[in-house]
Parts: C-alpha cells; sequence; structure tokens
C-alpha cells in the first residue's frame, strides 16, 4: 500500500512541476449512495453515507485539468429479511480512502465532464445488525474486515460545474472494477460463498471548494 501511494503522489507531483499552467487546492464533501453490483444482489438495498477530502485541480490546458484527490468514503449495502416470523436489517459498511486520478474536460463555461481510475484502500468493514422479535429488539456489530481485499479498484465518471468563486458542484458514479470479497475457501462448507464476485458500485453528489 505504501508503494501505490507514493507512485501516486510522484505521478501528481511529477505532472504539477513538468505540465501545470496553474494549480488549485481545495476540500470537497457530500453523500454517498452506495450498493454492490455482481452475484446475488437482488432485493439489496443501498447505504447512505458521506464522503470528505481535497483535492487538486491541475490545469493542462484551457479546457483540459487532471484532478487528482484523496477521500474518505463510506460505502457498502443493506440488506433486509424475515425468517421465523423475525425480521432482521443489515447494514454493511465498506468505509475506504479513495484515490480518484480524474480528467476533466470542460464543455462549456464552468461545466465539466470527468472521467478516470480509483485506487481504495480499506480502513474498516463492519456488519451492523438488527433484528426484531415479536416485541423484542436485539442488535450488535460484527468486524467482517478479514474477508475484504485491502485495495480496490474503479473507474469514476462525472459532471461538475465550478463557478468563478472557487465554489463547486459535482455528480459522480464509482463503477467497480474490482471483487471485493476475500472469503477463504476453507470456510466454505460447500455452499460456493468463496466463489461469489461483488463489486462497490457508488453515486456521490459533492460540494467543494478551490482556495
Amino acid at each position: 500500500m505504501n508503494k501505490l501511494l507514493l507512485f501516486a503522489a510522484v505521478a501528481v507531483f511529477g505532472l504539477t512541476s513538468t505540465n501545470a499552467q496553474e494549480v488549485h487546492f481545495g476540500a470537497k464533501a457530500g453523500v454517498n449512495f452506495a450498493n454492490i453490483s455482481g452475484d446475488d444482489t437482488s432485493g439489496l438495498d443501498s447505504r447512505t453515507a458521506f464522503h470528505v477530502g481535497i483535492v487538486a485541480e491541475i490545469e493542462i490546458s484551457e479546457k483540459f485539468s487532471f484532478q487528482p484527490e484523496l477521500l474518505y468514503s463510506g460505502q457498502g449495502f443493506k440488506e433486509s429479511y424475515s425468517e421465523f416470523g423475525a425480521s432482521f436489517e443489515d447494514v454493511y459498511k465498506l468505509d475506504y480512502l479513495n484515490i480518484p486520478l480524474m480528467a476533466k474536460y470542460y464543455v462549456a463555461e464552468g461545466f465539466s465532464v470527468e472521467a478516470g481510475p480509483q485506487v481504495g484502500f480499506l480502513l474498516s468493514a463492519k456488519d451492523d445488525w438488527e433484528g426484531n422479535y415479536g416485541e423484542v429488539t436485539e442488535s450488535g456489530s460484527e468486524d467482517f474486515k478479514d474477508f475484504v481485499k485491502g485495495i480496490d479498484f474503479g473507474l469514476n465518471l462525472g459532471v461538475g460545474y465550478k463557478m468563478t468563486s472557487g465554489l463547486n458542484f459535482g455528480a459522480r458514479y464509482n463503477l467497480g472494477l474490482s471483487n471485493f470479497w476475500d472469503i477463504p475457501s476453507d470456510i466454505d462448507p460447500g455452499f460456493g460463498i468463496a466463489d461469489i464476485k461483488n463489486q462497490n458500485a457508488v453515486f456521490q453528489l459533492s460540494v467543494g471548494y478551490f482556495f
């Protein structure tokens, strides 16, 4: 992980020093509507969480910019089900430190389209559950970080609008490219659990400010 972070930093600083006409630093935050794609995902609900972090917009030309970011991102999904007269809800929380590397093209004054890869480093993975048995309610939290890969890869696509004041707004979709599960085959008693493949899928709405 340290080598990947170092590579990203070298790439960003290299572009800044060799190609950039101007660099703007800022911060952003917003809401995540997170879910997953892949195997056995019918009936799952999205987890609403947030993202927050720092950005740098490196102007390459009048129309084109490179924007690396460092973001905390709350992701995951929800599952609700009933059995034996009881109802359950599980909120699977996958929290990442993401590094999107975005190419931005300004199609009109202030309006941009963007695309770029993203690498994410897992911070935590927890299942917050609640069960209702008639008038009795039980709840708890289980850590399942050992069953999730430490590194995740994705592709971001989005649009943005930046005001002359530095205030900016964005909408982005993160398409997960890699299976995030890391379930050892020795804990799978022949049910195929270790073969399940799922990817993160996150829609983000952001507001930010360039200083």
